[in-house]
């Protein structure tokens, strides 16, 4: 097993981490920026180093900083989570180099599933569905002759795009002439890689991705899928696990195709492959994100399944003991952010008071305590609150109950508690019917 690890993030997914190697008896370092010197999960480490100021790129996102840290420690493995640099083959690439683990894929399969158009033709090759598009990258003529074939509204999308960047949907030629170019530039500029591909749009489709852990001797299990059709600008808000959407009989065949695709590209540790889902029920494949997911802990809430632990178990060479998947309810995830419940702008401030919610079901991830400033620096989110049910409506009972209760309050700081209330009650969510833009649609 390891034995120290160093948590190269912040907030709740560092609070996450650090528990999970301290049950596994592994000791842990923290990093922070100087606008994180009182987050909790510097308090929490059994170590803690400071690695710049409160800009991301000098602090979180600054290699060198991060390896020094790493030096000093002398952690024996780097545990990156999500965002920053989680999904960076050249940061996992230095890391592995240096001698120490990476908890994570190896960076050449970080750098092809980094890769959209590479992904893409070796999810064909093993039979996941794709959406009719250019199979490859293209200029503005080839896009318009695909769009010609395969019908308006199309989407222009960067090859190394991700999380929900580098997407521009067109409706009509003239509209395509006109953001192509601009497409390209804008890919260029936020991924150093200007290639462009075209896909068909697919209306009010769903959101649904399968989470996969994957070990160094070839063995591969999928927990099942997650629901994540509640997003407002490509930004996930809640998810939920199983979908009622998806059919058993479909579920095993994209189940069985996803072991193959890990098995083709050598992946190890925890990922999701991510599909749309269109009206008729038909799967197309999106792209593999090489890392944990915001939204795990649904999974782990109807598995019993502790992700956090197991990568950290396959990086340190052990073997899945996970054979067969007993999943059991339902559980549905709400991510609490410090914004405006209406407009989604950000609304960090000091909370002054907090109040969790808890009782039989319910689980709060969070970095959160009475006293703490949230920083204006990062991303919005303050804490995940996560309900699970044997029916999928007493998950929703449940949700609306725990948000009930749920207090976070401050000076200047607002939150989406409100949204989350107003979701749960809608008449399409609770059967179901919602899609990636319905939150739109229930904000109008």
């Amino acid at each position: 097993m390891l034995k120290k690890v160093l948590i190269a993030n912040r907030g709740e997914i560092a609070v996450r981490a650090i528990r999970a190697c301290r049950e596994l008896g592994i000791k842990t370092v923290a990093v922070y920026s100087e606008a994180d010197k009182d987050s909790l999960h510097v308090r929490l480490a059994d170590e803690a180093i400071c690695i710049g100021p409160p800009e991301p790129s000098q602090s979180y996102l600054d290699v060198p900083r991060i390896m020094s840290a790493v030096e000093i420690s002398g952690a024996d493995a780097v545990y990156p989570g999500y965002g920053f640099l989680s999904e960076n083959p050249k940061f996992a690439e230095i890391v592995q180099k240096s001698g120490v683990k990476f908890v994570g894929p190896s960076p050449a399969t970080l750098e092809l599933i980094g890769d959209k158009i590479k992904t893409k033709e070796i999810a064909k090759r093993v039979g996941l569905p794709l959406v009719p598009g250019s199979n490859g990258a293209t200029d503005m003529e080839k896009a318009l002759d695909v769009a010609r074939e395969i019908g308006y509204p199309v989407v222009l999308k960067a090859s190394a795009g991700g999380g929900g960047r580098g997407i521009r949907i067109v409706f009509n030629e003239k509209e395509l002439r006109e953001k192509f170019s601009i497409a390209v530039q804008e890919a260029e500029v936020s991924f150093g890689d200007g290639r462009v591909y075209v896909e068909k749009f697919i209306i009010n489709p769903k959101h649904v991705e399968f989470q996969v852990l994957a070990d160094s001797h070839g063995n591969v299990v999928v927990l099942g899928e997650r629901e994540c059709s509640i997003q407002r600008r490509h930004q996930k808000l809640v998810e939920e696990a199983p979908s009622v959407a998806v059919e058993e009989s479909k579920r095993k065949e994209i189940e069985e195709a996803v072991i193959e695709f890990c098995r083709e590209i050598g992946y190890e540790g925890a990922g999701t492959v991510e599909f749309l889902m269109d009206e008729e029920g038909n799967f197309y494949f999106m792209e593999m994100n090489g890392r944990i997911q915001v939204e795990h802990p649904v999974t782990e809430m109807v598995t019993g399944i502790d992700i956090v632990k197991w990568q950290l178990r396959i990086a340190a060479g052990e073997k899945l003991k996970v054979r067969k998947v007993r999943r059991n309810g339902y559980a549905i995830e709400m991510r609490i952010n410090a914004e405006d419940p209406n407009t989604f702008m950000p609304s960090p401030g000091k909370v002054e008071e907090l109040v969790l919610p808890g009782g039989m079901g319910v689980r709060v991830d969070t970095h959160l305590y009475a006293g703490y400033s949230v920083p204006p620096y990062y991303d919005s989110l303050l804490a995940k609150l996560i309900v699970w049910g044997e029916t999928r409506e007493e998950a929703i009972s449940r949700g609306l109950r725990a948000l009930e209760e749920f207090i976070i309050s401050g000076e200047g700081l607002k939150t989406n508690i409100e949204f989350h209330k107003r979701l749960l009650k809608t008449k399409e969510f609770k059967e179901g019917r919602h899609h990636i833009g319905f939150v739109e649609e229930m904000m109008v």
